[in-house]
C-alpha cells in the first residue's frame, strides 16, 4: 500500500507487478521499506541473503530474474532472498545503496550476496548486460557451491515449471499517474 511519506513510484505499479510476481514465487520476499531492508540485512548471524534490485529494463532484467530463479532451483542457496523494486520501492532501493551498497555505483538490475550484513558478492548491471539467463545461472550457482549452505531449491522443481518469466519491454511500461 502506498505510504502518503513515500515519494510515488515511477511507473504503474500495475504493469510492474507481474515482475514483482516472478521473483515472489520462487521465494523472494519484498523489502519495500529502509526498515525491511535493515530487518533482513542487519544482522551478525552466519546467514546469507541475497539481494535483488529488480528494474523494468527490458533487457538486462529480462535475462536477470530468469536466471536468479534457475539459480535458486540448484542443491545450494542462501538463506534469506530479498528483493527492492527499482523506480517502485524508491525509499528502500536508496537505503540499500546508501546504507550497504556504499561506494558502488546505482545499478539495476543488481544482485548482491551478504554474508553477516557485509557484502560477498555483487553482480552490476553490466555483468548482466548481453548474457543468458543460464550464463547468469551458472555464475549465481558456483557463488552459491562457495558461499551458502541451505539445501535448495527455493521451490519444488513442479512448482519452478508452472513459473512465467514477464517478457516485456520496459520502454512499454506506463509512467505512474
Amino acid at each position: 500500500m502506498f505510504n502518503i511519506n513515500q515519494r510515488a513510484p515511477i511507473y504503474d505499479p500495475e504493469a510492474v507487478q507481474p515482475m514483482r510476481d516472478e521473483l515472489t514465487f520462487v521465494g523472494f520476499e519484498e523489502a519495500t521499506t529502509p526498515e525491511k531492508v535493515d530487518e533482513y540485512l542487519s544482522s551478525d548471524k552466519d546467514d546469507t541473503v541475497l539481494v535483488f534490485i529488480n528494474s523494468v529494463c527490458g533487457c538486462s532484467a529480462g535475462s536477470a530474474r530468469p536466471g536468479i530463479s534457475l539459480a535458486l532451483q540448484h542443491n545450494r542457496i542462501p538463506d534469506k532472498l530479498v528483493t527492492v523494486f527499482a523506480g517502485q520501492d524508491r525509499e528502500a532501493v536508496d537505503h540499500l545503496r546508501e546504507k550497504y551498497l556504499t561506494d558502488i555505483p546505482p545499478s539495476s538490475p543488481f544482485m548482491a550476496l551478504f554474508k553477516k550484513g557485509k557484502l560477498v558478492y555483487k553482480m552490476p548491471r553490466m555483468r548482466i548486460e548481453g548474457r543468458y539467463s543460464e550464463e547468469i545461472a551458472d555464475e549465481l550457482m558456483a557463488v552459491f557451491n562457495n558461499l551458502c549452505k541451505t539445501d535448495g531449491p527455493s521451490i519444488p522443481k513442479e512448482k519452478y515449471a508452472e513459473l512465467v518469466h514477464a517478457k516485456m519491454c520496459g520502454s512499454k511500461i506506463p509512467l505512474n499517474n
